[in-house]
């Protein structure tokens, strides 16, 4: 059977928005094919030229996945995590109803999942707000998404899931700094990704395959991660 793979990852750019807590990441070029003539690579009839440029950017840019580490000081680092819980079965949950700032509640989830038609046991559980799609890449995208309750949290937890996804730079909403979602999943040893996009493209496809395998790295948190098989 036929399999499709979607990239759920935003495109890194130089000055895009970014959570209020962290700087843009910006682009600056290094050396470009007309700079690296001189130093004469290759050989003479046949000369090699390059181009690269610098990257500077927070591990909190962009599409990403929160290592324990990231919220707890005694929380395992990103390349200690047991790489099976980047990976596995999955489902999206159609939240596109909940309005900017809203709350995505247990009751929330037990509406989307019974909708999905799929229970969720272990699964990857993503969240489709609609919210990038609203207002990428205006400074909203930073200041309105919707927000997971605790309860919304406890009812992932309860049901084996140790990873989920939202749209927006956090599933905590911008407009406190109690990071209530981000203290849950501390406590209940689970964890999340952010900035995932083009989930409306999962809603309504049942259990897929999800693969967000990090860097390895002792960061954090990890970049460029998130892919779907539907």
């Amino acid at each position: 059977m036929n399999k499709t793979v979607i990239d759920l990852s935003l495109t890194v750019e130089d000055n895009m928005p970014a959570h209020k807590l962290f700087q843009s990441p910006f682009y600056l070029k290094h050396l470009n094919h007309e700079d690296t003539k001189s130093l004469e690579l290759g050989v003479p009839e046949d000369r090699m030229t390059f181009q690269t440029n610098f990257i500077g950017m927070f591990d909190h840019v962009g599409t990403h996945v929160d290592a324990f580490r990231h919220v707890n000081p005694d929380g395992t680092p990103v390349d200690e995590m047991p790489l099976d819980i980047f990976m596995g079965k999955a489902v999206c949950f159609d939240m596109r109803h909940i309005p900017d700032l809203g709350d995505i509640d247990a009751a929330e989830m037990d509406k989307a999942e019974k909708e999905a038609g799929v229970k969720v046991d272990g699964h990857i559980v993503l969240l489709c707000t609609g919210h990038h799609e609203r207002h990428y890449l205006n400074l909203d995208v930073c200041w309105k998404h919707p927000g997971l309750t605790v309860d919304a949290t406890h009812w992932l937890a309860d049901r084996g899931s140790k990873m989920h996804g939202v749209e927006g730079p956090s599933t905590d909403k911008p407009t406190d700094n109690i990071f209530a979602q981000h203290r849950a999943c501390r406590d209940l040893g689970i964890s999340h990704y952010e900035w995932l996009v083009n989930l409306e493209k999962l809603v309504g496809k049942g259990e897929f395959e999800f693969f967000g395998v990090p860097i390895s790295s002792r960061v954090v948190l990890a970049r460029r991660c998130a892919f779907a098989l539907v």
